[in-house]
């Protein structure tokens, strides 16, 4: 089952400089995963030595944060969206 992956900037060089990819999977771990099979190298910049999202890595299911959600457990319906945003942070 076909879901959208958008690509947050910072990491279109690993997809080759695609803004999305599509993927199959039917959670966001399994979306990943094969994010990191058909595109290697998202994996190291995705989670740390403990397989968990890095801190600084957000990821959002139709604009859901996983966080709030199942985790890396939360499902994943055909068609729906998965966004990988990068945490900002800055000031003065």
């Amino acid at each position: 089952m076909a879901v959208t992956v958008r690509i947050p900037t910072q990491l279109r060089e690993l997809a080759g400089g695609a803004a999305e990819v599509s993927v199959d999977g039917s959670s966001v771990s399994e979306v990943l995963k094969q994010l990191e099979v058909q595109h290697p190298g998202f994996g190291e910049r995705l989670f740390d030595d403990q397989g968990q999202l890095r801190r600084f890595v957000n990821v959002f299911v139709a604009d859901e944060d996983i966080r709030f959600l199942q985790g890396l457990d939360t499902a994943v319906e055909p068609n729906q969206t998965v966004s990988i945003v990068p945490a900002v942070a800055g000031g003065a």
